[in-house]
């Protein structure tokens, strides 16, 4: 008996690749990776992609935020069905459309369409954060109570400044990140500031190529344990010389922190050669890598 005619594989479906802009109030999200029995930050936006151009092919983002963290400059790219994105209006029309879609607490604040070289995550320079923190004896201000920590002792921002200067460069972070597996824990730590503002409050401006898992907590942290008294300036800096993870660091509180802005190459040739620099497991003093 002859065997059944195959029938013929469909044509795959053209696609483009679309950049967005994402910002988000992470009080109600576990984190932006998808999780089957948990809101998440990307569980919404693909749901409102998918309203718009149907099944993603992709949706890659620049950075992980957990459960709690914040973002007004988070960056993901999605590869989407060539002839919807053609008849979706444009730009403006596909904000407008994913407004009326998307829950209050996601807002995506910009979408264009880009060479498919360029990848979220892979082509990043680097991740700009922000913690934000509040050491009056009365509180944060209502309104603020979302984004900002709540430190029940008064900081030594000087202090605190003092010690985050030691920590910056080229430096194996394992004291300050949790390990996962056949990931490296060196990063290059290009900014790590510390000023009150106006209001009071205290800012803990944090820039790396890429940050490992929980790093940019813990560092703040590690601070906010010399602000109040608790640890030396020099205490931090120590911690650079273990090869694990260090139990002395608490995780600071993630609702004060907030991802702002990532920063990328100029172009397709930029984005290639970032690529493949990030790709590379790094080593002290190598290429950077992830």
């Amino acid at each position: 008996m002859p065997a059944p005619a195959l029938e013929p594989a469909a044509e795959p479906v053209p696609t483009v690749r679309l950049r967005f802009s994402i910002s988000y109030d992470g009080t109600e999200f576990h984190g932006w990776a998808p999780q089957p029995s948990a809101r998440t930050v990307a569980g919404e936006v693909r749901t409102g992609l998918e309203h718009l151009f149907g099944r993603l092919r992709t949706l890659v983002v620049a950075g992980r935020t957990d459960a709690g963290v914040h973002a007004t400059g988070q960056v993901c790219h999605a590869d989407v069905d060539a002839e919807r994105w053609a008849t979706s209006g444009g730009a403006a029309k596909v904000l407008w459309r994913l407004r009326g879609i998307l829950p209050p607490d996601v807002r995506v604040t910009g979408v264009e369409e880009i060479d498919p070289a360029f990848d979220a995550r892979f082509s990043a320079l680097a991740r700009h954060y922000e913690y934000r923190i509040a050491d009056d004896v009365w509180g944060v201000q209502p309104l603020k109570r979302r984004d900002t920590l709540a430190w029940n002792r008064p900081l030594d921002v000087d202090a605190m400044g003092r010690a985050a200067a030691t920590l910056l460069g080229e430096h194996d972070f394992a004291a300050f990140c949790k390990r996962r597996e056949g990931a490296t824990t060196i990063r290059a730590l290009s900014r790590l500031d510390v000023t009150r503002s106006d209001d009071g409050s205290i800012l803990v401006a944090v820039s790396a190529d890429a940050f490992c898992h929980s790093m940019v907590r813990s560092l703040v942290g590690a601070l906010l344990a010399v602000g109040d008294g608790r640890r030396a300036a020099e205490w931090p800096v120590a911690l650079l010389s273990r090869s694990e993870r260090s139990s002395e660091v608490v995780v600071a509180p993630a609702h004060g922190l907030t991802l702002v802005r990532v920063d990328y190459p100029a172009d397709r040739d930029g984005w290639l050669a970032r690529d493949g620099a990030t790709r590379r497991m790094r080593t002290l003093g190598s290429t950077t890598g992830d």
